[in-house]
C-alpha cells in the first residue's frame, strides 16, 4: 500500500493504493491530489501516504466503502448501512448508493423503518422513500412506539400523516403526535406548539367522537399542542353533521380509522 488513513475514534489504520483509489472515485482523487500538492508546497504538511485522519466515519463504514472500491460489491448489515449510504452520498458512488437502497429495502424493520425514510428524504432517494411509507403503513401502531418515530422531522412526520393507509385510530396518533412533540421540544428547546406546527395540521380530528373531542380539548390546555381554531372547526362538524370548513382530507376516515358513527355524516 502507499496511503495511510486513521479512521473513526478508534483511530484504527486502513491501507490503500492510492491508484485504486482516485481511479475509482473522484472525491478520493481530490483527496489524495491535495495531500500531494500541499505536501510539495509545505514540507510540515500531510505527506502523499498520509495518514489522512477521517475522524467522523466508524471504521466498519469506510471499510465497506473500501471494500466497494476495489471491488465492486459491499458486505452490508443492519448496524453500517445507513452510514454506509450516507458515505456512498458524500463521496459520489452512485452504484454503492443503490447496493445500499437494494439492502435496506429487503432488510427493512419496525425499528429502524422511520430512520431509513429520514435518509431517504435527506438524500433524495425516492424509491426508498415511498418504500418505507409502504412498510409505515402496514405497520402503524408498532412504528408510533420506537425511538426512530419520536426523532422523525417534523417535515417528514407531517408527510407521513397525509396518508390515508396508516393502518392506527386518529385517538392513538394524536397521542404519538403528542410524544413525538414533547421528545423534540425537549431535543430543539422550542415549545411545543411551535414544534408541531406542522405535524398537527395533518391530525383528522373531525373523525372523533364527540365523547373522545372533549377529553382531547382538556388534555389540550396542558400543552397547547393542538390549535384551538383546529378544536373549534371539529366541533363544528360534529354540530352541523358534515366536514364544513374543513379540508376534506381531514374528514376522510384512514386505513385503521375505528368506525364511528358520526362518520355517516362526513363528506
Amino acid at each position: 500500500s502507499d496511503v495511510t488513513f486513521v479512521v473513526g475514534r478508534e483511530q484504527q489504520k486502513v491501507f490503500a493504493h492510492r491508484c485504486v483509489l482516485a481511479c475509482r472515485c473522484q472525491a478520493f482523487q481530490g483527496m489524495l491530489s491535495q495531500g500531494l500538492a500541499d505536501s510539495e508546497d509545505h514540507p510540515s504538511s500531510i505527506p502523499p501516504q498520509g495518514p489522512f485522519i477521517l475522524g467522523n466515519v466508524q471504521p466498519e463504514v469506510f471499510l465497506a466503502v473500501i471494500e466497494f472500491l476495489y471491488t465492486n460489491s459491499v458486505t452490508l448489515n443492519s448496524h453500517i448501512a445507513l452510514e454506509v449510504l450516507t458515505s456512498s452520498v458524500e463521496y459520489g458512488l452512485q452504484d454503492l448508493c443503490e447496493l445500499c437502497v437494494k439492502f435496506i429495502k429487503d432488510t427493512l424493520s419496525v425499528e429502524q423503518v422511520c430512520e431509513a425514510l429520514q435518509a431517504a428524504v435527506t438524500y433524495g432517494q425516492a424509491d426508498l422513500q415511498q418504500h418505507c411509507l409502504a412498510f409505515i403503513e402496514d405497520c402503524t401502531a408498532a412504528v408510533v412506539r420506537t425511538r426512530g418515530f419520536h426523532e422523525l422531522s417534523d417535515t417528514v412526520l407531517a408527510w407521513v400523516l397525509r396518508s390515508d393507509r396508516l393502518a392506527v385510530d386518529e385517538l392513538d396518533l394524536v397521542q404519538a403526535v403528542r410524544e413525538w412533540a414533547h421528545v423534540s421540544s425537549a431535543v430543539l428547546e422550542r415549545p411545543v406548539p411551535e414544534v408541531a406546527t406542522l405535524p398537527v395540521q395533518e391530525l383528522r380530528l373531525p373523525l372523533l367522537a364527540p365523547t373522545e373531542l372533549a377529553t382531547l380539548e382538556s388534555h389540550n390546555q396542558r400543552d397547547l399542542l393542538i390549535p384551538v381554531e383546529s378544536i373549534a372547526a371539529a366541533w363544528r362538524s360534529h354540530a352541523l353533521k358534515k366536514g364544513s370548513g374543513v379540508p376534506s382530507h381531514l374528514c376522510r376516515p384512514r386505513h385503521g380509522t375505528r368506525p364511528r358513527d358520526h362518520h355517516r355524516h362526513l363528506d
